[in-house]
């Protein structure tokens, strides 16, 4: 699935609309570390791998601006577990 996923900095938000349905990450930015605090896809167009490109996204955002992560939201907790490669980015 190919979805086109917008960050929107003054709102401390990436998002995406698939079929009509918005999907979003929040998060806080303090001293160059991003808290991860919520990952919302509703059930209407779960299962399709959005949450993950949603988390994806914003982990490559943090290594890009040089920031640090903490995955405080449980989606997020989980999907860093899995992906060891994005380790170094955790406080």
């Amino acid at each position: 699935m190919s979805i086109e996923i917008s960050h929107n900095p003054g709102e401390h938000r990436f998002e995406v609309v698939v079929d009509g349905v918005s999907c979003i990450l929040d998060y806080t930015l303090s001293d160059n570390v991003m808290t991860i605090t919520h990952t919302v896809v509703p059930p209407a167009v779960g299962g399709r791998g959005i949450a993950s490109e949603l988390v994806r996204t914003a982990m490559d955002t943090a290594r890009a601006a040089q920031w640090k992560v903490i995955p405080a939201c449980s989606y997020s907790a989980v999907w860093v577990q899995r992906h060891s490669d994005y380790a170094d980015l955790l406080t």
